[in-house]
């Protein structure tokens, strides 16, 4: 729920005399150094986190592929983000997109405030351009587990651009972008500060720390990509197993590690708002791994490191969408959720599919992510440990209403898997046309690390 406006102007014209009155918005330096703590984490999330637990899983001849095509998404939706990814996401524009009036951080300084969600406080709008390019960046790279072993990789650059551009930007400002708890000064100015908030915003979907926006988003990308790249070459028929469970579980302890900034730095204070998304982040994937480790060791005779290790990354994408609305225990029973479904999304659901999603975004982000929206309308109830939803005009917790509430997080899913689907879909096939998604077969056969590289992920 880092609906993060940036002030510049907008309260000026939504508040009331009244609100204009009062103290000026003026920054924490204990929140300014959270806040940019968490950003670092998030880096660390990307780099070497994902990379790691995504290049173990794949075959030795591809390990080096998979790390660079992470590494360098990175720094490619690194630099669109100051570009004109900042600016398009949280400026004001319409309910979809944000204006260009921040080109290259254009009239941001030092100086410039942007706003928490504690009336007159705020952090340093530069900390929070980070916070977010970080989430940009790691939402495109975890696409790459989709195609995996198979895809140019001047293919996923452009396809990287494409989406980031006309996917994930809209989706962050569709439920990110509003104008600020200072605007709901009143009860005209609260509408009129809805208003101009994102599309899913305005339906009130909840999301405090990218359920929709990240993985549903870029789990879908990742499905189409798995359809329309097709299979790779002997699928179902050689082995395809991870050639390093060392490395994915290194990668996996650093995703579970960098996830607190994730979630806890959502609060976008250092309060007890992120106290309780850093505790939830901690139990709710605690108990995903081991229902996840049950339900295999059940079904399959035995527990395996790889089935662990992706129950905590099920866990931490389920709790994700909820980590600051629901408790201690509303977090766990939604961990102990999002491990079985996601068990059951990389086995049952991928064979229903019929997609080689290499390394099962879809499995657990898609189907973590969906689960996670939806249950956070179940355990954001008060009457079950949740914190309600928050009336700043009234500047109390408002009225809680479950069924509405499963309504609007409806919207979130269904906007996400519709949006992101009907965009991947476009760009893959643009980028197909333009300069072709897949290798030659006797590419992939020699392995992606030689013939895209020229080097190899270990000496023989």
């Amino acid at each position: 729920m880092r609906r993060l406006p940036v002030l510049s102007g907008l309260l000026a014209t939504l508040a009331s005399s009244a609100a204009l009155a009062e103290p000026a918005m003026s920054i924490d330096k204990g929140d300014n150094a959270w806040l940019m703590l968490c950003a670092a984490l998030v880096i660390l999330m990307s780099i070497p986190g994902l990379a790691m637990f995504y290049g173990g899983m794949v075959r030795a001849k591809n390990m080096l592929s998979v790390l660079m095509q992470v590494f360098v998404t990175f720094a490619l939706i690194s630099v669109l983000w100051v570009v004109y990814g900042y600016s398009l996401a949280f400026s004001e524009g319409s309910a979809f997109f944000g204006s260009l009036d921040k080109l290259l951080l254009a009239g941001i300084t030092p100086d410039s405030i942007a706003a928490t969600f504690s009336k007159g406080v705020g952090v340093s709008e530069l900390g929070y351009v980070v916070f977010q390019g970080a989430f940009a960046a790691i939402t495109c790279g975890l696409i790459v587990g989709a195609f995996a072993e198979r895809i140019r990789f001047a293919a996923v650059l452009l396809f990287m651009l494409i989406w980031f551009s006309f996917s994930y930007l809209p989706m962050a400002h569709m439920v990110w972008y509003w104008a600020g708890p200072d605007a709901y000064s009143s009860a005209a100015a609260g509408e009129a500060a809805t208003a101009s908030a994102g599309f899913l915003f305005q339906k009130g979907a909840l999301d405090f720390a990218g359920g929709t926006v990240v993985h549903i988003n870029a789990a879908i990308a990742g499905l189409v990509g798995a359809w329309v790249i097709g299979k790779r070459i002997g699928y179902g028929r050689e082995s395809m197993a991870p050639h390093s469970l060392t490395t994915t579980m290194i990668g996996a302890s650093l995703l579970w590690f960098g996830w607190f900034g994730f979630n806890a730095g959502s609060a976008l204070e250092a309060n007890g708002a992120a106290a309780l998304a850093m505790v939830n982040t901690w139990a709710a994937t605690a108990a995903a791994t081991l229902s996840w480790m049950a339900g295999e060791w059940l079904f399959k005779g035995r527990p395996s490191m790889l089935g662990a290790a992706s129950g905590a990354v099920a866990g931490l994408v389920a709790i994700t969408p909820a980590a600051g609305f629901v408790g201690v225990g509303g977090a766990i029973c939604m961990g102990l959720i999002g491990g079985l479904v996601c068990l059951w999304g990389v086995n049952g659901l991928k064979r229903l599919l019929g997609a080689d999603d290499s390394l099962d975004v879809f499995g657990v982000h898609g189907v973590g992510g969906i689960a996670g929206a939806i249950l956070t309308a179940v355990f954001c109830d008060p009457a079950l440990g949740g914190t309600g939803v928050y009336d700043y005009v009234a500047d109390k917790v408002g009225d809680y209403d479950m069924v509405a509430q499963l309504i609007s997080q409806c919207w979130g899913v269904g906007t996400a898997i519709v949006w992101s689907g009907v965009v991947s879909l476009v760009a893959y096939k643009l980028v197909d046309l333009l300069i072709g998604l897949r290798v030659p077969e006797e590419e992939e056969r020699q392995g992606l690390d030689i013939s895209a590289h020229g080097e190899s992920a270990y000496h023989r």
